[in-house]
Formats: C-alpha cells, sequence, structure tokens
C-alpha cells in the first residue's frame, strides 16, 4: 500500500520560507528537486526548487518567500525514487537519505513532525505487507468456506489501520498529521433505523454518508491543498453522492466556495475544479451549473488567478450557452426550405420537435441522420414529432442529394442561404449533428442528444406530465 499522507507542524516558525540542508549517502554530483502535490496525487507534481549535490552528497535548499505548507517532496533529477517530506513556513530542518533502498531510508534533525510522519509510514510498509499476504491468499482460495475467513481478517485489518489512524490523531493532535488523517476518514454509518413496521429505510446509508462526509475535513487549514487528498475527495463526493442535476451540483458548489472563501489556493482549486466538473459533464443539462458558476464567480471577479482575457472566454462561452438551456425557450429559427420557401421555427406545430444540426459531408452526420430518421418513423412519428433539420453547410446539391438518398422528405429540410439566422450562436453549434428536443410550446427540453436518446426524454416527459396531473 502506498504510503500517501504526511504531516507538518502547526509550531509558529520565526522566519519565512525554508532551508533544507539534504545529504544523500549514495548519490553525489547530482541534481535534487523540491517539488510538491496540489490537489492532487502522482504524477502530478509542482516543482519549486532545486540544488546540485556537491561529492559529499550534500546540499541545501533554501528560500525567504513564504510558503504554504504541506507535503513536498525531494527527487533526484532521474526522478527514479522520490521521498516525501513535511515542510512548513519558516522551517530550518536536516534530512539524510539513502535513495537505493525501498522504501527509502530517510531520517531527520529539527523536525518532529517528520519524526511522527516515519512513525505512520513505518506501520503502513507492515500493513501493506499483511495486506499483501491476504490477498494472495484469498485468490488462492477455492471455496466460500476458504475465503470467508480471509475476507474477515482483512475487514479486521482495516478496522486496525482506522483505529491506528485514529489514535494517531489523538496523540499527536494540533499538528497536521491530526488534520490529514481526519481528512481522510471516511465516515462510518450507523445501523439504518426502521419505522414503526420494523421496515429498515434503504437510502440511510447513502444520505448519512453525504451528510456527514466533509465532517472531518478542515476546510480552514490551507496545507491540505499540497496534499493528494482533496482532489480525490471532490470527484467521488460530486460523482457518488450528490444528485446530477444542476440545482443540487449547485447548491453544494455554493457551500464548498464558501467554506474555502479565505484560503486562497483552496478556493481557488475549488472553484476551478467545480467548472472544469460541470462544463465537461456529459449529463444533459449541467451547462445550467457552469453558467452559475460563471455568473456568480468568475463575473465578480473571484477567479483571481486568470487574467481578465481568460475570464471573458468564460462569460463569451456562458453568452452562447445561456440562450439554449434546458427549460428556455427555444430561440427562433427564420428559414429556407428545399423549394425556396420561408418558415419559422415556431410556425411548426407539433407535440415535440427534434431540431437537428447537421451536415451532409460530415462523417458522424453521414451515420447518424439514417438512424435518426429510423427512429422517427419507428417511434418518434407516432408521439406527434416533427423533425427541422437545419443543413449547417455543404453544397446545396450535396445536401439535396443526401435528402432524396436517405428519404428524409418527412422532414422539415431548411438551411439559411443568406446566414442572417445566427444559428450558431443562438444553439451553440460548433461541431454537428447537434440534436435539440422542445415540446409543444418550443421550450427546450433536452439538448446535444443522439437519436436513442429522444425516445427516453420523451418517455421522462410524459410520465411527469402523467403524475402531474394525478
Amino acid at each position: 500500500m502506498a504510503a500517501v499522507v504526511l504531516l507538518v507542524s502547526f509550531t509558529a516558525q520565526a522566519k519565512n520560507g525554508y532551508k533544507i540542508h539534504v545529504h544523500y549517502t549514495d548519490l553525489k554530483d547530482t541534481t535534487v528537486l523540491l517539488a510538491k502535490y496540489f490537489g492532487k496525487g502522482l504524477p502530478t507534481i509542482y516543482k519549486v526548487d532545486s540544488v546540485k549535490l556537491n561529492k559529499k552528497g550534500e546540499g541545501t535548499l533554501f528560500s525567504k518567500d513564504t510558503i504554504v505548507g504541506g507535503i513536498y517532496m525531494l527527487l533526484p533529477a532521474d526522478m527514479r525514487s522520490f521521498n516525501e517530506i513535511l515542510l512548513n513556513d519558516g522551517d530550518d530542518i536536516s534530512v539524510d537519505i539513502t535513495s537505493a533502498t525501498t522504501p527509502n531510508k530517510i531520517s531527520f534533525k529539527n523536525s518532529p513532525e517528520n519524526d511522527h510522519f516515519q512513525e505512520y509510514q513505518q506501520y503502513l510498509v507492515g500493513y501493506g505487507e499483511r495486506l499483501n499476504a491476504l490477498n494472495t491468499e484469498l485468490s488462492a482460495a477455492k471455496s466460500k468456506a476458504d475465503s470467508t475467513p480471509i475476507i474477515e481478517r482483512k475487514q479486521a485489518l482495516g478496522k486496525e489501520l482506522i483505529s491506528y489512524r485514529r489514535g494517531l490523531v489523538q496523540k499527536y493532535s494540533g499538528s497536521l498529521i491530526s488534520t490529514i488523517l481526519r481528512a481522510l476518514e471516511v465516515p462510518e454509518i450507523p445501523p439504518a433505523p426502521k419505522d414503526a413496521k420494523g421496515k429498515t429505510d434503504s437510502t440511510f446509508a447513502y444520505r448519512y454518508m453525504k451528510v456527514h462526509y466533509w465532517d472531518s475535513f478542515n476546510f480552514k487549514d490551507e496545507r491540505l491543498i499540497h496534499t493528494p487528498i482533496y482532489d480525490a475527495k471532490l470527484d467521488e463526493y460530486f460523482n457518488n453522492l450528490v444528485v446530477p442535476v444542476p440545482d443540487s451540483v449547485n447548491k453544494e458548489a455554493d457551500w464548498l466556495l464558501a467554506e474555502t472563501r479565505g484560503q486562497k489556493q483552496l478556493f481557488n482549486y475549488t472553484l476551478n475544479w467545480l467548472s472544469q466538473f460541470t462544463e465537461r459533464s456529459k449529463i444533459m443539462g449541467m451547462d445550467a451549473a457552469f453558467v452559475h458558476l460563471v455568473e456568480k464567480y468568475y463575473a465578480r471577479g473571484d477567479a483571481t488567478w486568470l487574467p481578465d482575457s481568460s475570464v471573458q472566454k468564460y462569460l463569451d462561452r456562458i453568452a452562447k450557452i445561456g440562450p439554449n438551456m434546458i427549460g428556455k425557450l427555444a430561440p427562433d429559427l427564420t428559414m429556407k426550405t428545399v423549394d425556396g420557401k420561408t418558415i419559422k421555427l415556431s410556425d411548426v406545430k407539433a407535440k415535440y420537435t427534434v431540431l437537428v444540426f447537421y451536415s451532409p459531408d460530415c462523417g458522424h452526420c453521414i451515420t447518424e441522420m439514417p438512424k435518426l430518421d429510423s427512429m422517427y418513423r419507428a417511434v418518434l412519428k407516432e408521439k406527434g414529432t416533427k423533425i427541422f433539420a437545419v443543413r449547417t453547410e455543404t453544397p446545396e446539391k450535396t445536401w439535396k442529394d443526401f435528402i432524396q438518398k436517405h428519404h428524409l422528405e418527412e422532414w422539415i429540410n431548411v438551411w439559411d442561404p443568406e446566414n442572417t439566422s445566427n444559428f450558431r450562436s443562438k444553439y451553440d453549434v460548433y461541431s454537428t449533428p447537434v440534436i435539440y428536443l422542445l415540446d409543444e410550446r418550443k421550450f427546450i427540453r433536452g439538448k446535444r442528444l443522439d437519436y436513442q436518446t429522444i425516445p427516453k426524454v420523451i418517455e421522462m416527459l410524459e410520465k411527469k406530465a402523467t403524475g402531474a396531473a394525478q
């Protein structure tokens, strides 16, 4: 088991920066790097400093600049080995290392926190050996009778690790080892309560975990950003515990940003992580959460790590997303049909309208448009659906030939020969195909769909309408 948890003292320091005298017993005349974690674990690290070892394997890393303490690393230039150390602003420590041993032999002077960390590291080495031995036994088990006692021993070993960590939290109360080990804690879920009829609440474990997930994480300790913990916790929380709808994500995002506000690096990392999570999400409608973050934080000057030009790109992006979010009235389009007549999207009378933007010579469109038509004929047509298909580009003849070849004459086939509709901006069309689903009143009910998803969204809408009517 990889040892990833380290510590830093809360002891006040007289000076800013750091002074680290390093002595490698098996290296000389080579460069050693000082690096740190930033939110994530390996392989993501950030170089802080470097020093060239002398012929005795000695060198001193030194800075007078204030630092945020946390988990730092010493890495020889070949990066074949590394040593995690604890560094706090104002530390003046000495480190002796033998890089060739695994785990590396290392000792400290003037650093009680690193001594405590070594105590924990040594326990983890023994713990990992025992866990690997149990896994080997389990893989060799041939029956349930063989595997059950091994699984029970593994569970007991896991409880031992939790107990050991809690012991260190108490033993070194007030130090960062306590803060970090607490940040690693997973809520221990009590037995689910039963109602008056003796029935157990099946959702209790999920709800308890969500409510208590962050209980032991100290958002006011900036040094936690220089650990491999935070990114993983954000990922688990938002992917496994938060309901994947914009309202829920917005609520949790606002809470986390309120908790981290005042801790510059934690706040910045949180806002950046949430922005990427919502912008890149494949979940329909999550762009509304992205718009929320940009409007509430970026537009109000909270993205302090970005230059104004980058903030403006975010603002430009939501300007394109905003008009076509789910629940909004679809922006109207005035287009030309195949025979040159003018038609408006708002004039289409249908219970549902599939609005599709495609190019007849786009490889993906060539594959998807016939499948969309098959779905239309098999399922969508009988539900009162019409297809408003916008040709985005390619010569007129290519378009008409495509319609004829694939028998798409039942579609409302349109284009914008004079480029007056501004459809690309209104519907954020930067690639093709792009498919929206509109309801009878032309409100957007689905976006960036594929042909297989359209019936599922319609079914969901009809179930919701039926439930509301009852």
